[in-house]
């Protein structure tokens, strides 16, 4: 009698655990704007991240780096970025949708037995594999829609990012590395955003990889925390991840990458001659943002790799950002 107790205790402390752990990005959107759209709009919306929209901002921050690396570098006027700004925030928002619902499409076996994830729209069947599909495809429509005001090699230059999002989904079940697969399929768009800007095959460009290189890095970082809310049901399923292969010794894994990150910050400067602010706002606000986070993240709480997930990317992405578009308005073409 007392064994059915303790199992049914453990079975509703397991559900009070799944339905906490939902509200990050587990199936349960944030209130706000969410509750005011039509009914049947929300399981889109929850399927897509957009609530918090962490995701698009993840996806369009590396764009972002790209076209102010191809402006300091090409010197382009202001009236030609921001435009290219605006047209790869839309397209980041298309394939950022299209692109969480093919992970969780391809996912949906996997999530229906994880705490966090069993209450994903299609895991939960409020969305059917084929109208999820249909999403995909509208949504990778209108994205690829963008790429016709763009430049012939910023079309060209997305096909990486395409490939290897296609893989990610299965990247878990094949590689403990799958946060570098995920780190290559975000930091490529850094090459994206040079290429939109009119650079002619930024792919050889030494100081763009060593950007891509540094978004890389911070994309492990952050995926690593991550993926610890989901730890224990993994390793029970045998999903693959950095956090575990790396287990007990996961921050000594972090910190390396965090100076791997680092440094590549400095050869960037160095390769793209930066000035002194580059170096104070983007190495200064990094090494303060992504470090605080690594010394203080409890990976045994998933609440706290969850607030620390979804709150320091912001400090770690705009301080890249800001140090890019010191140097860019320190340009004299910037005024043109």
């Amino acid at each position: 009698m007392n064994d059915i107790r303790n199992r049914a205790s453990s079975s509703v402390r397991s559900d009070e655990k799944g339905n906490k752990l939902s509200y990050q990005y587990g199936g349960v959107h944030q209130s706000l704007w969410v509750d005011r759209l039509p009914r049947s709009w929300v399981p889109y919306v929850q399927l897509a991240r957009l609530s918090p929209p962490a995701g698009l901002v993840l996806i369009y921050f590396p764009h972002l780096f790209g076209i102010l690396h191809a402006a300091i570098t090409y010197q382009s006027p202001v009236t030609q970025v921001l435009p290219i700004c605006v047209l790869l925030l839309g397209g980041s928002l298309f394939f950022s949708n299209a692109a969480h619902a093919w992970n969780d499409l391809i996912d949906r076996p996997i999530d229906a037995c994880v705490a966090r994830t069993k209450n994903r729209p299609i895991a939960r069947g409020t969305i059917s594999p084929k109208a999820a599909f249909i999403f995909i495809i509208t949504q990778a429509l209108i994205a690829a829609s963008f790429l016709l005001f763009l430049t012939p090699s910023a079309a060209i230059a997305t096909t990486p990012t395409i490939i290897f999002t296609i893989y990610y989904p299965w990247s878990k079940r094949h590689t403990y590395f799958s946060q570098f697969v995920l780190g290559f399929c975000l930091a490529w768009g850094i090459i994206v955003g040079c290429a939109a800007v009119g650079a002619e095959q930024p792919w050889k460009d030494r100081s763009a990889l060593c950007l891509v290189l540094v978004s890389i890095f911070w994309t492990v970082i952050y995926d690593t925390i991550y993926s610890y809310q989901d730890i224990e049901d993994d390793i029970k399923i045998g999903l693959k991840s950095t956090a575990v292969l790396f287990g007990n010794y996961t921050k000594l894994f972090l910190w390396v990458c965090y100076g791997f990150m680092c440094t590549f910050i400095v050869l960037y400067g160095q390769l793209s001659a930066l000035g002194i602010g580059y170096y104070i706002i983007t190495l200064g606000g990094s090494l303060l943002s992504l470090g605080t986070m690594i010394a203080s993240v409890d990976l045994k709480d998933e609440a706290d790799c969850w607030w620390w997930f979804v709150s320091d990317f912001w400090s770690t992405g705009v301080s890249i950002a800001g140090g890019l578009v010191f140097e860019y308005v320190s340009c004299a073409h910037f005024i043109k």
